[in-house]
């Protein structure tokens, strides 16, 4: 371990709850712009955007989306699609037959039950194929500006437990916790800057805590190899 490295100064009694007040802070001066990486320009690129993105990295994603976005402009694009040429088109992602499946399947349902449009709810986005809460969670909150509920990604997922903001496993019980640890204002915003946080900082083969932030406020600090 680097000998500049910070170690934790938190408090044993500090709570998760006295902490997330400077923490939400930090990272809005440290992450001022922190937005969505996946490329999109409507609704719908999003959608299509965030399945692919299950399992697969946003770069990855990004190189794909160049080309399948070219093609395929219309919710009607995708539910017409000749499968085969959908899987081809989006195979470098992983998982590329189940995920030509979702997309065209979530397109046939917003073209039949919505006019063409994406839903604004997650009550509907969550009944598209392919759709589970965190994807209804990102397009909502990036797109529409909707505060339904808190990302709950990989980099989410790591740094929330490293921060000790949740003793959960199960992102979908990760979710709740952070719900009511932040200001409801924060729950888009939270979730983007942790996920660049992550990608420069606390990454999962090394935390830079000598170079982290939030350091004065991680319990993990200087722990996490």
């Amino acid at each position: 371990m680097s000998s500049t490295r910070k170690t934790s100064k938190v408090s044993a009694r500090s709570s998760a709850a006295d902490r997330i007040g400077p923490i939400v802070r930090i990272l809005r001066k440290t992450y001022p712009d922190a937005t969505c990486a996946l490329r999109h320009r409507n609704a719908l690129e999003l959608l299509m955007a965030t399945i692919l993105s299950a399992q697969c990295t946003d770069n990855r994603v990004n190189i794909v989306t160049r080309e399948l976005f070219k093609k395929y402009r219309k919710a009607a694009d995708y539910a017409n699609a000749n499968i085969r040429e959908l899987e081809q088109a989006v195979r470098s992602t992983g998982f590329y037959r189940n995920k030509a499946k979702s997309l065209k399947g979530a397109a046939r349902v917003i073209v039949e039950r919505h006019g063409g449009r994406v839903p604004k709810t997650m009550e509907e986005l969550v009944l598209l194929p392919g759709v589970a809460r965190k994807t209804a969670n990102v397009v909502l909150g990036t797109w529409f500006e909707i505060s339904e509920g808190v990302v709950v990604d990989t980099h989410v997922h790591r740094i929330s437990r490293r921060l000790k903001l949740t003793r959960q496993e199960d992102p979908r019980k990760i979710e709740p916790d952070l719900m009511k640890l932040l200001p409801r204002k924060e729950w888009i915003n939270f979730s983007h800057r942790i996920i660049w946080h992550g990608r420069r900082i606390c990454s999962a083969r090394r935390a830079k805590c000598e170079e982290c932030t939030l350091a004065d406020h991680c319990p993990s600090a200087g722990h996490v190899v």
